[in-house]
């Protein structure tokens, strides 16, 4: 199993609502990309000065399954917003 891990940090201006959007994008996408098993998307609550705003767990069956996802029109639509509303994010990708 590929599990697929990106937290993000949000700009001030609307942050709250953009934080909870940007959830229900990457929460639908479940249903619309084929080789994304699951996925897991938390808001942060505490707030410290380490502290990211948004974290999403993904997993797939395959490297290939991960590669499909990231060039899906449907994830490309939810990154593009995510790049006009956060100032920084973080990734690892590994196998379970």
């Amino acid at each position: 199993m590929i599990v697929h891990i990106v937290m993000f940090t949000f700009k001030e201006e609307n942050r709250t609502e953009n934080i909870q959007k940007t959830k229900e994008m990457l929460e639908a996408l479940v249903e619309k990309i084929e080789p994304l098993n699951s996925m897991e998307v938390g808001i942060d609550f505490n707030g410290s000065e380490r502290a990211m705003n948004l974290s999403l767990i993904s997993t797939f069956d395959t490297k290939e399954g991960l590669k499909e996802y990231a060039v899906h029109p449907a994830h490309l639509e939810v990154v593009s917003f995510i790049k006009e509303v956060t100032t920084a994010s973080k990734v690892v990708d590994y196998e379970k």
